[in-house]
């Protein structure tokens, strides 16, 4: 067919873009995507396939998600006074909110690196995106550029994520709070690897243009695709109108419920995966050259010698390993390279692959 039409209605700026790009991974020890490494147990999987074949798939599901939410409440200690909304994912989440502020001349702003659906969403819905670089030197937020740049911006949100993708770190307390002091629009606090650190973001829902957003998917249901935003019942009503009808299916909402019932299971394996964190970080900074960054998330974020990322990178996928070359995503990401805390067996592989890749003796 001509491309005369598709050229005359897509918007331009659609069709310069390229698809988000997942590579395939089929065998391969897979450390790209920050998955939980471990699979459920047997009895679990049992009881779980057991209350699956309750659940009528000739039916729509739950339009709320009551059941669902009821177990977030509870397992992670929501106050009654938030409302939550459901989302297929984080993704979803963070379309609703910005095609809700995205009046004309609306600004979306965010500290770089970050998630990069921040922009892409952005640009879907038609409005501006201002990335402010974070420091140089340690991925901790520059205060004034970001002050500057609200100053000059006037964003209708500002995206913080705590920790942040891809650099694994979280920000200061005191320079956050400043930001949401200065911020005229919405501030949505990233919480997606909160299970891999202390404390969270939930007291700052104190401020009246704060929302909080987390997903199952890093604690080890990202299959589900089930993604929550808290805030206050005013802001969530609104956003509530964009959410397309039955978003939540039945399978995820059942299986989802079940999980929750059993949240403490995975949060003993993000113990793990955090215990297994800090032995991975201390051998790849064992690395002639490499740059290890302290991470508070499931990953791990290192700097290797100039023009090295990518070559190691290819030949991980030679070795069967797959992580994520970060190189040319970003300036502050050159030579840089991502790596997904793995179960034991899986680290100890991708260790045995850099020796014979550095010839070094790990």
């Amino acid at each position: 067919m001509s491309n005369s039409l598709i050229e005359t209605l897509v918007r331009p700026e659609i069709r310069a873009l390229n698809a988000y790009h997942v590579p395939p991974a089929t065998g391969m020890v897979k450390l790209d995507a920050m998955e939980n490494p471990y699979a459920w147990g047997a009895e679990l999987k049992t009881a779980w396939l057991a209350r699956l074949q309750e659940v009528d798939v000739n039916r729509y599901p739950d339009p709320q998600g009551t059941v669902v939410k009821q177990g977030l409440r509870a397992a992670m200690d929501i106050a009654p006074e938030f409302d939550l909304l459901l989302g297929n994912g984080s993704d979803e989440i963070i379309q609703i909110i910005i095609m809700a502020l995205a009046r004309s001349g609306a600004v979306v702003l965010a500290a770089e690196p970050a998630f990069v659906m921040y922009k892409m969403i952005a640009l879907f819905a038609g409005v501006k995106y201002v990335g402010v670089p974070l420091r140089a030197e340690d991925f901790s937020l520059d205060g004034p550029a970001m002050l500057a740049a609200i100053a000059a911006e006037k964003p209708a949100v500002v995206f913080l994520a705590e920790p942040n993708n891809p650099t694994g770190n979280k920000y200061d307390r005191k320079v956050v709070e400043a930001i949401i002091a200065a911020t005229p629009g919405l501030v949505v606090m990233d919480e997606a690897y909160l299970p891999f650190t202390d404390g969270d973001s939930l007291d700052l829902l104190r401020h009246d243009n704060v929302v909080v957003m987390r997903t199952v998917s890093k604690l080890g249901l990202a299959g589900l695709r089930l993604g929550l935003l808290i805030g206050a019942p005013a802001w969530l009503h609104e956003f509530d109108k964009l959410r397309l009808p039955y978003n939540i299916s039945v399978l995820t909402q059942a299986s989802a419920a079940f999980a929750l019932e059993h949240y403490g299971y995975f949060l003993e394996q993000a113990g793990r995966i955090r215990a297994d964190r800090a032995g991975l970080m201390q051998a790849l900074a064992a690395l002639p050259g490499w740059t290890v960054f302290p991470s508070e998330a499931n990953f791990i974020l290192t700097r290797l010698p100039a023009g090295q990322a990518r070559l190691v990178f290819e030949a991980l996928k030679q070795e069967g390993v797959l992580i994520k070359c970060l190189d040319g995503a970003h300036p502050l990401l050159q030579d840089c390279l991502r790596i997904t805390v793995g179960a034991p067996e899986e680290n100890a592989r991708l260790l045995a692959a850099l020796r014979d890749i550095l010839n070094l003796d790990l």
